[in-house]
């Protein structure tokens, strides 16, 4: 696995859904902007950082709206290979299989292939984003309780799809000349997840070889 950390270019942006935004003029705008300013700067510790004075639902809420673009846009460059025929099943190599459950529609886990895992998952998280009950766009009102766990539940997911595309697809990220698109976007997801501990050590056991070294620079 040491090998995922080379040299590579700038991804292709052909993405499979729109972007996901904030409404304009909502409470998450200047941390949108103050996002773009140090990720700017290529220090990704300081990117995850609460900003001073801020709240932190706030900071969560922007922080996966951009997380689930990011992984949107790199998963669209791989969906002409990423087919049922090639991931009959969602996995994260020969030890580490997923199963689907949003536990409305799909109460029970069901075995999908990977591109109909993750469209499950990306249809989902959209609902999550797009509900002003779970995410507030609007100055002052108030996060529900169940907020960080939703946060939590839409990580925990995206690191999945993560770990299908490096254990399943990182040659052909190679051959796109896209890893180092994929590694930084994957140095910062962990970054994040680290600071705010929104995945279960157990979870992140699919690239644990990837993750060891970043925890000791984070």
């Amino acid at each position: 696995m040491s090998s995922f950390f080379s040299s590579g270019s700038k991804n292709h942006q052909r993405t499979f859904r729109p972007k996901k935004s904030l409404s304009p003029g909502n409470k998450g705008t200047q941390l949108r902007k103050h996002i773009d300013a140090t990720l700017g700067s290529g220090n990704l510790r300081e990117a995850v950082r609460l900003p001073i004075g801020e709240d932190l639902n706030e900071w969560l809420a922007v922080n996966t709206v951009d997380f689930f673009n990011h992984i949107n846009v790199l998963y669209s460059t791989l969906m002409e290979f990423c087919t049922p025929h090639t991931c009959p099943v969602m996995a994260a190599g020969p030890k580490y299989e997923y199963r689907w459950a949003d536990g409305v529609k799909v109460k029970v886990p069901i075995k999908v292939s990977a591109p109909k895992y993750v469209d499950y998952l990306m249809d989902w998280i959209e609902i999550q984003v797009d509900d002003e009950a779970i995410f507030p766009q609007q100055l002052g009102a108030p996060f529900p309780p169940n907020f960080r766990d939703v946060v939590k539940t839409i990580f925990k997911r995206l690191f999945r799809v993560y770990a299908h595309i490096y254990h399943s697809h990182f040659q052909m990220i190679v051959k796109l000349k896209e890893e180092a698109h994929l590694n930084t976007c994957f140095k910062h997801f962990v970054f994040f997840t680290l600071k705010f501990q929104l995945i279960e050590s157990a979870e992140l056991a699919p690239l644990r070889e990837l993750i060891e070294p970043l925890t000791v620079q984070y």
